[in-house]
């Protein structure tokens, strides 16, 4: 199945000159889903996970159905103030500033292997924060991995763990 045929672009999202590639339509289709959560339970297997975390807020539709595909429990990287208990929490920059992800401080047990997931991975910031956050913690991260790669931009090479992704767009 050609995954791609199940994700849309939405010119100008969120703003001007931005193609946003929407996996709404993918969510939607439930074969397309099901084949996509199958081959990314393929690619993440071999790296032994223990825990599937999901970064806010699509990386969590990507991980939660992954780790129950894979018999995993499955952890939230969230926005600042959004998770109960104590939380341990990682500033980090972006192209136009700055941003912050936090997780609960006894998500991950220390030495645990911990995949990451999202739904996209472009410049590679948020991800390589969560991969950060994630050791912070004491997680063993093998690898990360997301629907979609935007390779255009590089962002692969700004994480030091493999990186597995199901549709890569060049431009």
């Amino acid at each position: 199945m050609d995954l791609k045929a199940h994700i849309r672009g939405i010119a100008d999202f969120p703003k001007p000159g931005i193609l946003f590639y929407d996996i709404s339509t993918l969510l939607a289709h439930a074969a397309a889903w099901r084949a996509a959560v199958s081959r990314l339970a393929a690619l993440i297997r071999p790296y032994e996970p223990e825990l599937l975390a999901g970064i806010e807020s699509r990386g969590f539709l990507v991980a939660a159905p992954l780790a129950l595909e894979l018999g995993l429990g499955f952890v939230m990287l969230r926005k600042p103030r959004k998770l109960p208990g104590e939380t341990i929490g990682l500033d980090y920059a972006l192209e136009y500033g700055s941003d912050r992800i936090e997780m609960q401080a006894d998500a991950v047990a220390a030495g645990k292997r911990v995949v990451l997931l999202d739904d996209l991975l472009a410049t590679g910031g948020t991800m390589a924060a969560g991969v950060s956050l994630l050791r912070q913690a004491g997680a063993v991260v093998p690898a990360t991995a997301a629907l979609i790669e935007l390779s255009f931009l590089g962002g692969r090479q700004r994480l030091d763990t493999p990186f597995e992704s199901l549709v890569a767009y060049e431009s």
